[in-house]
């Protein structure tokens, strides 16, 4: 539906006592419709206003040019300086010391209560020359109003002989729909109602519920407006946010740091530094090996939990850790895992190359970890980044997609352990893996007995 937004005349008791009533009127008819030019429930939404009060960092705004506007036209003859000792007794706007330009006093903001201190009027018959002025002026017998709404008929203009009303104040609003006698035009009781009630006797007449009802009261509810500033300024700032350069990531991975890319979902692999003799491989496996044969017996002597490659069927398997071994470590695992699944197995430390390929499985998979829970934390999913990951709530890791496993949450709280790597020496993505001894880490795997790598930003200035 059509309508017509305008400004509002003043009320009788906001006129003065010293001047005869028709200078008093014009004096406050002028300075109303500078106030609401300028009035949060103008402004924001009219484009060229907010244009002339956004052009300049104070929001002044050429007097000039709104005394030329249409509804100002009627005190031209009065002429500048008139208007100007006018507005100087307004609380709303305020004029420059020249006399030159006018602004608001307050900020901009939203307004809020619009539709419950509006009202539906009918019975104004058809449209005639000044009607709007009249209407103004009835309804600010009863009230100050923020707008009076002609009220038109889609594609042709036609007014419907009925007027949607918001007033300054719900006791205002109150006023006019109690009154007794009713409102009466020329003669004839209006039909008057609140703006809600009008919304609920539409629905009603068109038998409307659930989604349909929900809408039809929102297209009420809220005029349509072209232009919004709010919606603006908020598209603005979600751009600003948008092009604000992101913060790097940072992963601790057995004792260096690494950067980590979020246009790759992961790191550069000839960053990760090879840490020699960090990796033991066994050898002489027949059958399945459970996870407790070979994490179980290194409990005591590590205080971090190794990351173990191992898929069922094979005869080999490695066991990563977080540091270089020492020769009585070596000794410890040889002796307290002397056998896998009954199977006496061989430990040796593997080829350079071997134990590379593994550290950067390692430090891979761990980086894209990181860096989901990064993203998660971010937008805003709590818990993303904590102990494991828990998914928000409810979603605890091990039902419904394992957002990092129930089991990592329980861990000894280690800031810098990595995720393990994957049979396939990619990420929790892509091909089918086997299933191993040891889940990879990625973001859809838990890792039993393992905290979350440490996440660490710093700016992305020159000076960080």
């Amino acid at each position: 539906m059509a309508e017509e937004a305008t400004s509002t005349a003043p009320c009788v008791e906001d006129i003065p006592v010293n001047e005869d009533e028709d200078t008093k009127k014009q004096k406050l008819r002028a300075k109303r419709q500078v106030e609401f030019y300028f009035a949060d429930s103008n402004l924001p939404y009219d484009k060229f206003m907010w244009t002339l009060h956004t052009k300049n960092e104070e929001h002044w705004v050429p007097l000039e040019t709104v005394a030329s506007f249409k509804r100002m036209k009627e005190f031209a003859s009065y002429g500048n300086d008139w208007l100007v000792e006018v507005l100087k007794t307004s609380d709303e706007v305020e004029v420059d010391e020249e006399g030159k330009n006018v602004r608001r006093i307050a900020e901009v903001t939203e307004p809020k209560g619009q539709f419950e201190r509006s009202i539906y009027a009918k019975g104004f018959g058809d449209e005639v020359p000044g009607l709007q002025q009249q209407l103004e002026d009835f309804f600010n017998e009863y009230g100050r109003t923020n707008a009076v709404r002609l009220r038109r008929v889609d594609g042709n203009k036609e007014f419907k002989g009925s007027v949607f009303v918001e007033f300054d104040s719900l006791t205002s609003a109150e006023k006019f729909l109690k009154a007794d006698p009713k409102p009466t035009w020329k003669g004839t009781e209006l039909l008057t109602m609140s703006k809600d009630a009008y919304c609920e006797m539409k629905i009603k007449e068109k038998g409307l519920s659930g989604k349909a009802a929900v809408n039809r009261r929102e297209s009420i509810q809220t005029p349509s407006r072209k232009f919004n500033a709010f919606r603006e300024m908020a598209k603005g700032s979600d751009k600003k946010n948008k092009d604000k350069p992101k913060p790097e990531i940072w992963l601790e991975f057995m004792g260096n740091k690494l950067r980590v890319y979020e246009e790759d979902g992961g790191i550069l692999k000839d960053e990760v530094p090879l840490v020699k003799g960090a990796t033991l491989k066994f050898d002489g496996v027949e059958g399945d090996v459970s996870f407790d044969e070979i994490k179980g017996p290194l409990k005591e002597r590590f205080s971090r939990a190794p990351f173990v490659k191992y898929s069922k069927g094979d005869t080999s398997g490695l066991v990563g850790f977080d540091k270089a071994l020492s020769e009585e470590d070596l000794a410890y695992v040889k002796e307290h895992i002397a056998t896998l699944g009954s199977k006496v197995v061989t430990w040796e430390v593997p080829s350079e190359d071997i134990e590379k390929e593994f550290q950067t499985e390692r430090a891979t998979s761990a980086a894209k970890r990181v860096l989901s829970f990064s993203q998660r934390r971010d937008g805003g999913n709590r818990g993303g980044a904590r102990g494991g990951g828990r998914g928000g709530r409810g979603g605890r890791g091990g039902r419904g997609g394992r957002g990092g496993g129930r089991r990592a949450g329980n861990s000894n709280d280690r800031k810098d352990a990595p995720a393990v790597a994957s049979t396939s020496g990619e990420g929790p993505q892509g091909e089918k893996r086997k299933r191993a001894v040891e889940p990879d880490g990625g973001p859809d795997a838990g890792v039993r007995n393992q905290s979350v790598p440490t996440i660490k930003r710093v700016k992305t200035d020159e000076s960080s």
